[in-house]
């Protein structure tokens, strides 16, 4: 089927089928096969999860956005660094486990650096106190990136940096989302970094789950955490 003729059912049996249970590798060979369809399904979708972390991060951060260092965490084809491009971010570093993905991100030529990591079995391949801004968009979901990556996301970013994560709020990933928050808050709790925006956004992207589409909606909502890493 070309890819002009993607229909959003389509769309869904991809998307579904990218959550089910599977070894990592069946899930890396899922993503390189993907790849070159992802940004067109994603506008199928109306995902919307890379701007509003982009206006997200533009809130707060207000001078030196062109100096700032970013880390891409789970950066697919590039779509979240090509939205901080459009509020005068420049510096990206990306990691993602499927080669093909990252390919297409190089070839987008935003990246100072990509480099592959398994993001459920690897650390980041970066230095602790690294990077001004980490963010990690779309992966932290059941079935995708496990919530124990958070102390990595803490290690490489500078004191007092930006640690920025989403999650979707579906029926489906309610208990990943309330491990998630129980991670972060304890993380919280312990000092290592402090609560700046948690925003609940109605209009994440388009409902794929039936159980979701019988409950008569059209959209799926999502979280984006935003937090500031301890100075001490």
């Amino acid at each position: 089927m070309a890819a002009n003729q993607r229909t959003f059912t389509d769309v869904q049996r991809t998307v579904l089928s990218a959550h089910k249970e599977s070894t990592t590798e069946d899930k890396m060979s899922f993503y390189d096969s993907w790849s070159e369809l992802y940004e067109q399904d994603m506008m199928i979708l109306d995902y919307r999860a890379p701007v509003m972390v982009a206006e997200s991060l533009a809130a707060v951060i207000h001078e030196d956005r062109d100096k700032a260092l970013v880390l891409d965490v789970a950066c697919g084809t590039g779509l979240v660094a090509k939205q901080l491009q459009r509020f005068g971010f420049h510096n990206f570093h990306g990691v993602d486990g499927s080669q093909e993905m990252l390919e297409l991100a190089r070839s987008k030529s935003i990246y100072q650096t990509l480099q592959k990591c398994v993001l459920d079995s690897e650390l980041l391949p970066a230095s602790s106190d690294s990077y001004d801004v980490v963010v990690i968009v779309g992966a932290l979901s059941g079935g995708q990136v496990p919530f124990a990556i958070l102390p990595e996301l803490h290690r490489v970013t500078k004191r007092g940096g930006f640690v920025c994560m989403t999650t979707r709020s579906n029926t489906s990933n309610q208990l990943y989302k309330k491990q998630l928050q129980a991670v972060i808050e304890e993380m919280e709790q312990n000092g290592l970094w402090e609560r700046i925006t948690v925003q609940e956004i109605e209009h994440w992207e388009k409902a794929i789950a039936e159980c979701e589409a019988e409950q008569g909606s059209t959209y799926i909502s999502g979280t984006i955490y935003l937090y500031r890493k301890s100075r001490n």
